[in-house]
């Protein structure tokens, strides 16, 4: 037995771009949570993500400032029982970053929802990647993961995430969907990673007019069937 689930991962550009065309996307996809990069981290940031998530039709889950920008939203079909954020040591000079996790439950499938954006700095993700790995593998419940990983398939903090999880556009054959940028897309560096226990039942990079103003990375969109825990 399983239950559906659908996910959208999102950069969302910190909503520098048509916000009216990100509420019309995201609430087109009608997803059941959204794992969001580049959220409201500043001031008033309660208040904003609070704004951003009725924007969308959902409701904030975890996340924003203490997760520095990734924030998790959820329908009111998903119950979110626990959260915590995480933040990467600051390397001088350079962007202070971390990550967003929720226990959440659905239909009678217990799951793990996990957000971050990692470093534009080769150096630093390596190590970024590793910390936030530690966090997954620690997880009770099979591990949702939506991240901007700023590099592709191959580089070692993609595959330092990626290790012994499913990479949901492998599993539905569309690896070749480029993600960034929207004005020229070449590379694929927003990624959905689930648990091996998770079916991938259908994936895609939304690639429309509206999602080219809304922002400057596609969204990844997924339906997934989560295992009923016992």
């Amino acid at each position: 037995m399983s239950v559906p689930l659908r996910v959208v991962s999102y950069n969302i550009h910190t909503q520098r771009d048509d916000t009216a065309a990100l509420a019309e996307v995201v609430r087109a996809a009608r997803p059941d949570v959204v794992i969001v990069q580049e959220g409201p981290r500043r001031f008033r940031w309660r208040s904003k993500c609070a704004a951003l998530a009725e924007s969308f039709g959902l409701v904030v889950g975890a996340g924003g400032l203490p997760a520095l920008g990734n924030l998790l939203l959820t329908s009111l079909r998903v119950r979110v029982h626990a959260t915590r954020c995480q933040r990467f040591p600051l390397t001088p000079g350079r962007h202070l970053r971390g990550a967003a996790f929720a226990e959440c439950a659905v239909g009678g499938a217990r799951f793990v929802l996990a957000g971050t954006h990692l470093s534009t700095d080769p150096a630093e993700r390596p190590d970024q990647a590793a910390l936030f790995r530690a966090e997954v593998e620690a997880a009770r419940w099979p591990v949702l993961v939506g991240a901007d990983l700023n590099e592709g398939p191959g580089g070692a903090a993609w595959r330092t995430i990626a290790d012994g999880l499913t990479d949901a556009a492998v599993a539905a054959d569309r690896a070749d969907r480029l993600t960034y940028s929207c004005a020229d897309p070449r590379r694929r560096i927003d990624a959905l990673f689930v648990d091996p226990r998770i079916t991938v039942v259908d994936y895609d990079v939304v690639d429309t007019p509206q999602t080219r103003r809304a922002s400057d990375h596609f969204p990844v969109l997924a339906d997934l069937l989560l295992p009923v825990t016992d």
